[in-house]
């Protein structure tokens, strides 16, 4: 659903997506990670889900976009190849994405 989200009106902007997962109760815990590739999808992200709830879910939360402490695909990397969420069954580990190319927008199967 996250992704669906993202790819509305940002196919291709982004390269790295981590939706944090609870293991055991097999929901997320409210929170994810998206490292935009693109910084002119920056600020209309920001505008399309920030301050705003979630259409496809009956909840009263609200989105916020904050700037982590870890930025860049790089980064993310070095940090969640040592993570033990590697351990867990692919739909709960980080995503890598194409950001250019024939395959753009489309997850890449190597992390």
């Amino acid at each position: 659903m996250l992704i669906d989200l993202l790819n509305e009106h940002h196919f291709g902007c982004y390269d790295f997506v981590y939706l944090r997962m609870d293991f055991k109760n097999k929901c997320n815990v409210g929170y994810a990670f998206v490292n935009l590739s693109d910084y002119r999808c920056i600020i209309s992200l920001y505008k399309k889900i920030n301050n705003k709830g979630w259409k496809k879910f009956f909840s009263n939360k609200i989105a916020q976009v904050t700037y982590a402490s870890i930025q860049g695909l790089e980064n993310l990397k070095m940090k969640f190849r040592k993570s033990s969420v590697m351990q867990e069954q692919e739909s709960y580990r980080p995503k890598i994405f194409y950001t250019e190319g024939p395959l753009k927008g489309y997850e890449q199967t190597d992390f």
